[in-house]
């Protein structure tokens, strides 16, 4: 069974799904199924819950808009993906909140060439679990924001978010 919770955030509303405790699924809108139809074949099989709260990732992603930018690095995810995919997801999330990175520096941290940052910019765009693999920390070489899935408004709110708190630490 797959649980979600809406969550209320500073930015707006926040799909949390977990399976089992491992988030699966996370996206800055209110309607969870939004998230649930982006997930593997397999899990879509699964069967939808919303609670009320999902216990320990609620508390933790609370923290984290609380200005706990550490907060939710360690909660446990998982997304489907080829193995270059996952690997450059973990990599993503090794990237420390306040900090940036190019696509072409997240190729090169996780070992690939600096010409890989197609990939890395693919496995950006194909990320189901924001801002827990935090695509948002990855702009683009030539300046600016770059894209996000959820709106650029959403992206720049969440790297200031992270730049005023990493400024407080």
């Amino acid at each position: 069974m797959i649980n979600a919770q809406v969550m209320t955030t500073p930015i707006g509303p926040l799909s949390l799904l977990s399976r089992d405790g491992v988030l699966v699924a996370a996206g800055f809108t209110a309607d969870p199924t939004e998230m649930f139809v982006r997930l593997a074949p397999d899990l879509q099989q699964e069967s939808l819950t919303q609670v009320a709260d999902l216990g320990e990732i609620t508390r933790l992603t609370g923290a984290y808009f609380d200005g706990d930018l550490d907060a939710i690095d360690a909660l446990p995810v998982s997304q489907p993906g080829t193995s270059k995919r996952r690997h450059l997801h973990k990599t993503l999330r090794e990237v420390r909140a306040g900090t940036t990175v190019t696509y072409a520096e997240l190729a090169e941290r996780a070992g690939l060439p600096r010409t890989a940052a197609r990939a890395a910019g693919s496995a950006c765009a194909q990320n189901l679990i924001a801002p827990f693999v935090p695509c948002h920390r990855v702009l683009p070489s030539t300046g600016g924001f770059g894209g996000y899935y959820y709106g650029v408004a959403v992206k720049e709110w969440l790297l200031t978010h992270e730049a005023r708190g990493a400024a407080v630490s």
